[in-house]
């Protein structure tokens, strides 16, 4: 299809955010403060114009003084019959001005509703875009689930089987989060240990998560039996937007012994003393034990995330 009058360029800066923003995504509010704060730039938000009307977006987010992370601004007139060829057309363009040739392209993430394949609509926006990103040479990698836990929702009385204790130090979490590779079941984790060690892992998982929290690590807690035996961990958190349940996990020796309640509720009791208006936490759908263990503890499942990768 001849794509006509398109014209495909970034956004010259802050005062064309209300261009931006016509069309419309749950991500809207935040722009202004990522811009401000460096986690985006005008360079990295592009748009499609046709007639001076929005007809489709991209952009990309980052940490402050690091290049895009992140794809998750993808959006286009979903009335308009060449929709898919128009975003598939600006996404190539923005990716060859924004994306080092030679790097492997930022994954794609996008929030939808939790029932959006049963919804027509919804399941129609949604597939419109993983076309977009498939004729760009990415491929569906895991669907994730998103809850959010509220202040005043009962959380189970400690058991007395486990004791809590502040991590010693960078190591020592290191050390644990490299123990717990062993049989997980995140689909991120077990890409990476296909392309390398699980210390290597353990480490770019903490450098590009952890090491980014705006909370006090004194907040982390480390899981032992009474004689002082590591069973797992939680990292209760606050990161640039929410407070979260950043990582949490039972180590490969004790799954199975119901510990990960009592780790979920721990870090949840953590956050939930700190005033907060809710938690967010998410694991992925495959994995059934965490989603379970989040739902016994009064976490809702308010939407869930599409992740797409380039290979």
């Amino acid at each position: 299809m001849e794509l006509n009058n398109l014209t495909m360029r970034p956004i010259a800066g802050r005062d064309e955010l209300d261009l931006f923003c016509r069309l419309p995504y749950l991500l809207d509010d935040e722009l202004a403060d990522d811009l401000a704060a460096g986690r985006r730039h005008p360079e990295w938000m592009w748009v499609a114009l046709r007639d001076d009307r929005l007809v489709a977006r991209v952009a990309w987010w980052g940490r402050p003084d690091d290049g895009p992370f992140i794809l998750d601004v993808l959006d286009f007139d979903d009335d308009s019959a060449d929709r898919v060829d128009v975003g598939a057309e600006l996404l190539r363009t923005a990716m060859a001005a924004v994306i080092p040739a030679d790097d492997r392209p930022p994954g794609y993430v996008r929030m939808v509703p939790p029932d959006w394949r049963e919804n027509a609509g919804t399941r129609r926006v949604v597939e419109d875009r993983m076309t977009v990103l498939e004729r760009a040479g990415a491929h569906p990698f895991v669907e994730r689930l998103r809850f959010d836990w509220y202040p005043g929702t009962p959380l189970p009385d400690p058991a007395g089987r486990l004791l809590f204790r502040p991590v010693r130090d960078t190591e020592e979490i290191l050390d644990l989060m490299t123990r717990v590779l062993d049989g997980t079941l995140d689909a991120h984790s077990r890409d990476d240990l296909t392309r390398m060690s699980a210390r290597d892992a353990a480490v770019r998982h903490y450098e590009d998560e952890l090491a980014h929290y705006r909370s006090p690590r004194e907040w982390w807690r480390i899981a032992t039996l009474p004689d002082g035996t590591p069973v797992g961990f939680v990292t209760p958190a606050r990161n640039d937007y929410n407070p979260i349940i950043g990582y949490i996990a039972v180590l490969p020796e004790h799954r199975g012994n119901g510990y990960i309640d009592e780790i979920l509720a721990e870090g949840t009791r953590i956050l939930g003393v700190q005033d907060v208006p809710r938690i967010r936490a998410s694991t992925d759908l495959g994995n059934i034990p965490m989603a379970n263990a989040f739902l016994r503890a009064g976490y809702v499942n308010f939407e869930r995330s599409i992740n797409m990768m380039w290979h």
